[in-house]
């Protein structure tokens, strides 16, 4: 407005006007710096509603791992639990009205055995599963306790610490 004031006192002053205050009370810039401008503001609005989009997307990925994280924990602790249940059922049922006590090595072959049974359903279950040959003879169930053992020996030995 300074400008103007000085612009307007300047030409007036030769018609004998004196300019005290220039107000100005609205801008009309060009239609193409208008258009620039709201392109501007179009664009970063456009950039925020992408970034905006994106959070939303991220804190989506995040509650869902998170979820999933809960839901294998706790079915961790329910086959902890279940497993537990079935060594006391097992201890049970096989000491039941005799004083004799199960060693943790018997104990240990007893659930090797019983988790091998269960992976051999959940394999029968499956659709795409293909034939399975299992050892059949009265020491067939001694050498697939072996053979788990030594698998899980194995394995362990071999681990990175």
């Amino acid at each position: 407005s300074d400008a103007v004031q000085k612009r307007l006192a300047t030409e007036m002053a030769t018609y004998g006007f004196t300019i005290s205050k220039a107000l100005v009370t609205e801008l009309q810039p060009n239609a193409e710096v208008v258009a620039s401008m709201n392109e501007i503001n179009k664009q970063k609005r456009l950039r925020d509603a992408s970034q905006m989009a994106a959070e939303a997307e991220k804190i989506k990925v995040v509650k869902a791992a998170e979820a999933a994280a809960d839901a294998a924990q706790l079915q961790g602790e329910g086959i902890a639990r279940q497993r537990r249940a079935i060594i006391d059922g097992l201890r049970d049922s096989i000491t039941h009205g005799s004083s004799e006590t199960l060693s943790t090595e018997k104990i240990s072959e007893l659930l090797l055995i019983t988790q091998y049974f269960e992976t051999l359903r959940d394999i029968a279950a499956s659709n795409k599963s293909s034939t399975v040959f299992l050892p059949n003879g009265p020491g067939a169930v001694n050498d697939v306790a072996t053979q788990i053992r030594n698998g899980m020996l194995t394995g362990a030995a071999g681990a990175p610490d």
